[in-house]
């Protein structure tokens, strides 16, 4: 399968604007939304070389990939780093990922913290929630639930499905929150909503047991039954331990609800 730039890297830099350059890096964006892999290199390259740091950090992206040209993580770590320097808050969180992943550079959490942290204050979600993981795991970071809760909070208000799944884990946990499960099925039901098969199988969990919520077989077999379909083992045994206790009557209404819902959410 061909390589195209992640929707993520596409979506942050529909925004950027420059200057004079503006319409050349538009060029560029446009080549590589198309998958016109050699037109979006050429312009980022000549943008890059003039010091553009939009244009410096999707051509990081496209080394980091692989896209367009040969993978080269020590292009994409200088890269990313010139336009970081910038404050480009794209690039202090490919760098951030570079740090935490090991990709190119020594593993160092310390410094994909730093990272992170520069593009969570200018309101990057993904780099919040990531800085809320290493705030959970103390990597890094001395460990503080408080702070995850903090991070995590500014991002699930961005909505990214992962980050409101880990949120709900601190609730379900009682993580620098009071321990909650009906808050925690909020979050995962938000989460499961968008296709997070991990939150759907939570939720599942939730309504088998009727923890955060009314106890109903119906409903834990229906949303075990959506996440199985993403290939989730702990969901296609949840879904055959529950359906051991219901009728035909009840498996078919769950099938059923899963079927419409799996109609009105298809996998993207």
């Amino acid at each position: 399968m061909r390589k195209t730039l992640s929707s993520l890297v596409i979506a942050l830099m529909l925004g950027w604007s420059g200057a004079a350059d503006a319409a050349d890096f538009q060029k560029g964006l446009d080549a590589a939304q198309a998958g016109d892999h050699a037109t979006a290199l050429r312009e980022f390259r000549d943008l890059a070389n003039e010091g553009h740091a939009g244009a410096q950090t999707l051509l990081g992206s496209m080394y980091s990939e692989g896209i367009g040209v040969t993978q080269d993580y020590a292009e994409a770590e200088k890269l990313f780093r010139l336009a970081a320097e910038q404050g480009d808050a794209l690039a202090q969180f490919s760098l951030g990922q570079m740090y935490r992943e090991g990709a190119g550079v020594a593993q160092d959490y310390a410094g994909a913290a730093k990272w992170y942290r520069l593009a969570a204050e200018q309101g990057l979600a993904e780099a919040q929630g990531n800085l809320g993981i290493l705030y959970v795991k103390g990597q890094g970071v001395t460990q503080d639930y408080a702070q995850a809760v903090k991070w995590y909070r500014l991002a699930v208000e961005q909505g990214g499905a992962a980050d409101q799944y880990n949120f709900g884990l601190l609730y379900i946990n009682g993580q620098g929150v009071t321990q909650d499960d009906t808050e925690a099925v909020k979050w995962w039901r938000l989460a499961a909503e968008q296709g997070h098969a991990h939150s759907q199988t939570n939720l599942g969990v939730m309504y088998a047991k009727g923890h955060g919520v009314i106890l109903d077989p119906v409903f834990a077999h229906m949303w075990f039954n959506i996440a199985a379909a993403s290939g989730i083992a702990k969901a296609v045994t949840g879904r055959d331990a529950v359906a051991q206790n219901m009728s035909p009557a009840q498996i078919a209404e769950a099938q059923k609800l899963a079927r419409e819902w799996m109609e009105k959410h298809p996998p993207q």
